[in-house]
């Protein structure tokens, strides 16, 4: 592993697609090359661009695929390319998936941290409606991953039901606190899709930071977590 200068501007994995979102841009994955343990998931929401941001350049330290470790960079490159939190049809894809307690009375979310609630989503217009949603499913079904790690941003914390050691490695990289419950019902969600069926799920709540500081003090920090994870 290393950030050299002259490999900072290309990612040399080798990438596949997995679906095709709203608007027709290719969802892709960086496929590991043996059995999957980690899937590592970024910017489900739009508006969590930071998390693609430090991924990428943690992954440019490497100059091919991991062996256990697949990544999906942007799973809603639609919301990330509007600036929206949810996909082209303003639905809350961590809302969207496949689960017994999904509702379809929509989502309000925050414009800032601090503000209230002001903005509503749609939840979809069944579980599962969405085309990003459907083929991440297929994804995870298909590389059976032991663990997913999701990434987010900028409650600053790590969120698992259980603390596990994926969940103690984080908080070295990281040293945030880890939270059994986020405090509020996350309905139609990745981790209760994973929860559902058999798969650990941590979700990683970034700090509100600037992304050339997320890297300054985590990139190093979690390419090295990803290298570790790897060579177990």
């Amino acid at each position: 592993m290393n950030f050299r200068t002259e490999t900072r501007g290309v990612l040399q994995m080798k990438s596949e697609t997995y679906g095709t979102s709203v608007l027709g841009a290719p969802l892709r994955y960086f496929p590991c090359s043996s059995e999957c343990e980690l899937l590592v998931v970024a910017a489900i929401h739009g508006e969590e661009a930071e998390t693609t941001f430090l991924l990428s350049r943690a992954l440019r330290a490497f100059d091919k695929n991991f062996k256990a470790v697949s990544v999906v960079l942007c799973a809603n490159p639609d919301g990330v390319a509007l600036g929206t939190r949810g996909n082209a049809n303003g639905v809350d894809l961590n809302r969207n998936f496949p689960t017994r307690n999904w509702s379809g009375d929509g989502v309000l979310s925050r414009s800032v941290l601090e503000a209230s609630r002001d903005t509503l989503l749609s939840t979809g217009s069944c579980p599962g409606s969405e085309p990003e949603t459907q083929a991440l499913v297929r994804l995870a079904s298909l590389l059976k991953p032991k663990s997913i790690l999701s990434v987010h941003s900028p409650i600053g914390c790590i969120d698992a039901p259980e603390r596990t050691p994926l969940v103690d490695s984080l908080q070295t990289v990281f040293g945030l606190p880890w939270v059994a419950d986020i405090g509020y019902s996350t309905p139609g969600s990745f981790g209760t899709w994973c929860a559902e069926n058999g798969v650990e799920c941590v979700t990683l709540e970034l700090p509100r930071l600037a992304p050339e500081l997320l890297f300054e003090r985590f990139g190093e920090g979690l390419a090295r977590f990803l290298e570790t994870f790897d060579c177990r």
